[in-house]
């Protein structure tokens, strides 16, 4: 963690050790730079995980979650992003091609939004689905309702 706070400054939010595990809270705008030393310079070429958190009540509602492996090294790592509703961060498909789909399921749940990301498209919802289903104040009853009595021409059993 020293290294990172070496070359990031104050890229490096936040850095704390929890059960073996390094975890860091990086500023988006070094995201992807970060990433890639992290590929690159620290040897984590396993990106096991891309996830979000959604915080409503927090100013920047998100955290975009990386779970990263090290095969060389034996060693897991976190990093995680605050992201605002509004704002976009920048993909990291380029660096570990698993983020590809992992950045679509993000944008399909959460509705945040990877700048550069070759295909940003729905790939668990259909097409026409309204909202983002993994927000805490997404009212998935009225949205199940209306798609199934729209698509499907029954009323739904919830």
């Amino acid at each position: 963690m020293k290294r990172y706070k070496n070359r990031f400054g104050d890229g490096i939010r936040e850095a704390w050790i929890d059960r073996k595990q390094s975890i860091l809270v990086v500023d988006a705008a070094q995201y992807e730079e970060i990433a890639r030393y992290t590929r690159d310079d620290e040897q984590f070429n396993l990106l096991a995980d891309l996830t979000a958190v959604d915080w409503p009540r927090r100013e920047k509602r998100f955290d975009v979650v990386l779970n990263l492996y090290s095969f060389a090294k034996n060693e897991r790592l976190r990093i995680k992003v605050h992201v605002g509703e509004k704002e976009q961060i920048s993909t990291v498909s380029g660096i570990w091609s698993t983020a590809n789909w992992l950045e679509r399921e993000v944008w399909d749940m959460f509705g945040i939004v990877f700048s550069g990301h070759p295909n940003l498209t729905r790939i668990l919802l259909p097409d026409e689905w309204q909202g983002f289903p993994l927000r805490k104040d997404y009212d998935i009853l009225t949205q199940d309702t209306a798609w199934i009595r729209e698509n499907l021409g029954i009323e739904s059993g919830q």
